[in-house]
């Protein structure tokens, strides 16, 4: 892994950080006018940059860091190989199409009308795209901390935010966002284009 950030990951930690400094500044005020609302889908029309901007803001010091972190740990490498065009497309997806996946469970199944904030649902795209690309690197694990492929990592994480999401485990958490983030790595790994020349295999 190399010492430098790619610009673009680089990029959406400034920004992630910046916004979470500009929410100590303008207070809850800023959760109304950029987080998303899951049970208001008709607020959307009205709002539709909510799709993006709530991935933007975070609840707390250490759901900032850890969602940078992970950003960080699997966007970087990500970046070296795709690009940053591919990249975004990725984790824009990612951000989008999780937004639109905990819409419609809410609406369709009911919960509370919370909002939803933070950069997860496109750290899921980066996991998803990852562990396309990287498939058989080593991932360790934090708790408990065991070594095992990405593609194993990405699928027992995937399977376990299902369970959690349908169980209603572990609420105030965007299960389904998070899974509906997935979806933006594998559409950047399927559509985004080939890898540079200089790409010698997944590894």
């Amino acid at each position: 892994m190399g010492t430098m950030l790619p610009p673009l990951v680089k990029w959406l930690i400034v920004a992630n950080f910046a916004a979470f400094f500009a929410q100590g500044a303008l207070g809850e005020q800023l959760l109304v006018w950029f987080a998303l609302w899951p049970g208001d889908p008709a607020g959307l029309l009205s709002a539709p940059w909510t799709l993006l901007s709530y991935g933007f803001l975070h609840a707390s010091v250490t759901h900032l860091l850890f969602n940078m972190f992970a950003l960080w740990m699997f966007g970087a490498d990500l970046e070296r190989v795709w690009g940053a065009r591919r990249l975004a497309l990725g984790y824009f997806a990612g951000v989008a199409i999780g937004a639109l996946a905990q819409v419609f469970v809410v609406v369709a199944f009911g919960g509370p009308d919370v909002p939803v904030i933070g950069a997860s649902a496109g750290v899921f795209a980066m996991l998803a795209g990852y562990a396309l690309v990287f498939p058989n690197r080593t991932v360790m694990l934090l708790i408990p901390p065991i070594p095992m492929p990405a593609r194993v990592f990405v699928l027992l994480y995937g399977a376990l935010e299902l369970a959690l999401g349908v169980t209603g485990t572990a609420t105030g958490v965007a299960h389904f966002a998070h899974l509906g983030g997935m979806v933006g790595g594998w559409i950047a790994h399927r559509f985004g284009g080939r890898p540079p020349s200089g790409w010698r295999g997944r590894r």
